[in-house]
């Protein structure tokens, strides 16, 4: 027992640094992003505030199992009684303190997950479909559509005996062809489905994720707070085939004036080449006067 107490002992420095460091590590790995839109924000603030609420009721049920267990321990003379009571208070109290608890945290995730599903006041639709493995962008009543699938740098060194390290390559997994671009301070909408087997579209900055399922049309919404213009990256997130790993989503934000200018120049780029000019109609016979020698 001394030896245990003493190697228990000597481990305190451990614990205390490991009990120091775990904010960080939430912080950093373990915790959910705030993000930068304006749902991921909710999204966190609701998850922080239930988190605290649950370590409160931890500390309190704990902390009295402790002081009974500590404080009604044999060592101190406590017997056990076998006579069993009945208190009707007791049994209202621990039935209503746990529904008033949950009815508390009802009332904002309710709130929050009704403002999930509000697409109301949209100013940009985009229909994304999800294909084995690649997705489809179609902004609508805009006339820019594209698909967006892995970057080749990544689709070559991910190539069996291809002799490439990963190690080199920017965003090993995570980047793509052609990015979705969207406007910053704009709520977007999306029509997500897909074309073969369910996929999902999930980027953890915006805080969102929805099933692309074939035959449905499900919809979601985010809005990027302004100034974050950026990349941000994410994946397929529902286990759609062998190659499942290697279908990256990358959304580019860009200032409002900037994405005007990127929709006219894709618009641009997708019409369809001008038709050759006609040949010069033939002259009309019936207007034709022949002459005569």
């Amino acid at each position: 027992m001394v030896m245990n107490f003493a190697s228990s002992w000597r481990r305190l420095p451990l614990w205390l640094a490991l009990a120091w460091a775990a904010p960080v590590f939430a912080a950093h790995d373990l915790n959910m992003p705030v993000g930068v839109t304006e749902l991921s924000a909710e999204i966190y603030a609701l998850h922080m505030k239930i988190f605290w609420w649950c370590v409160a009721i931890a500390i309190v049920v704990f902390g009295f199992m402790i002081y009974s267990i500590a404080t009604f321990r044999k060592s101190k003379g406590a017997v056990a009684d076998v006579t069993l009571t009945h208190s009707r208070k007791v049994e209202v109290v621990w039935t209503i303190v746990p529904i008033v608890i949950l009815v508390i945290m009802a009332i904002p995730a309710a709130k929050t997950l009704i403002q999930i599903e509000d697409t109301r006041n949209s100013e940009l639709s985009i229909k994304v479909t999800g294909y084995q493995w690649k997705w489809h962008y179609d902004y609508l009543d805009r006339g820019v559509n594209y698909f967006s699938q892995l970057a080749q740098p990544s689709n070559a060194a991910r190539q069996l005996g291809s002799g490439i390290d990963p190690n080199t390559v920017e965003h090993y997994l995570l980047d793509v062809d052609h990015p979705l671009v969207v406007p910053e301070g704009t709520k977007v909408r999306l029509l997500v489905t897909a074309n073969d087997v369910i996929h999902a579209w999930w980027v953890p900055d915006f805080g969102m994720k929805k099933d692309a399922i074939p035959g449905f049309v499900n919809e979601m919404w985010f809005k990027v707070d302004e100034g974050k213009t950026g990349f941000y990256r994410g994946q397929c997130a529902e286990l759609c085939g062998r190659d499942h790993g290697f279908m990256p989503i990358v959304v580019e934000v860009k200032t409002k004036a900037d994405f005007a200018t990127w929709l006219e120049a894709q618009k641009a780029a997708n019409k369809p080449a001008a038709e050759p000019a006609t040949a010069a109609a033939a002259p009309d016979a019936a207007t034709t006067v022949a002459q005569t020698p």
